[in-house]
């Protein structure tokens, strides 16, 4: 798929071993970005997912999540890192590799049972992803799918996500490079 052959990779990016898959090469492509856009676009406009809202991860969960809001004329709420939002937050820490983190929503983004497009560039230890299913039903939504430009499922995070029951979708993966 031409979509692959557009992520750069960096070697020992941002330590020693890991191969850093950077997708501002793909977005910064025309085509490369209508072709996320317009795959993204044609799975979910058929309506075999039902959604209300794309929740988008930041930062890169963002741009994807944004165009695509666009696109399928849908409202977009962002999570973002701590201390970013202005209003009142409800708020998930999740474990790095060393130490901890945590995200952010405002607590009126989701209504009770409002149906969730969860959206980030890329699933590896599946960590981010899962604080922010946490944090969608800590607010009374329900993760309908979580999409993905890039899946590495030698790194666990699509299998942690799958055994918790969360439906994933990916456009292209890299196997143990």
């Amino acid at each position: 798929m031409p979509i692959k052959s557009r992520i750069r990779t960096i070697p020992h990016y941002p330590k020693k071993g890991i191969m850093f898959r950077d997708i501002t090469t793909l977005i910064k492509d025309p085509v490369g970005f209508r072709l996320v856009i317009d795959n993204f676009t044609q799975r979910y406009i058929k309506g075999d997912i039902d959604f209300d809202v794309i929740v988008g991860i930041e930062s890169r969960g963002f741009i994807i999540g944004g165009a695509l809001s666009y696109t399928l004329g849908k409202g977009f709420v962002p999570i973002r890192k701590k201390g970013k939002l202005p209003a009142k937050v409800v708020r998930q820490e999740y474990e790095l590799e060393y130490g901890t983190d945590q995200i952010e929503m405002h607590e009126d983004a989701l209504e009770n049972g409002t149906r969730v497009l969860l959206v980030d560039d890329l699933l590896a230890t599946g960590g981010t992803a899962l604080a922010a299913a946490q944090l969608v039903e800590k607010l009374g939504g329900v993760v309908a799918e979580m999409c993905f430009i890039v899946n590495l499922p030698d790194v666990g995070g699509y299998k942690k996500l799958k055994e918790k029951g969360y439906n994933i979708y990916y456009l292209t993966e890299f196997e143990g490079e």
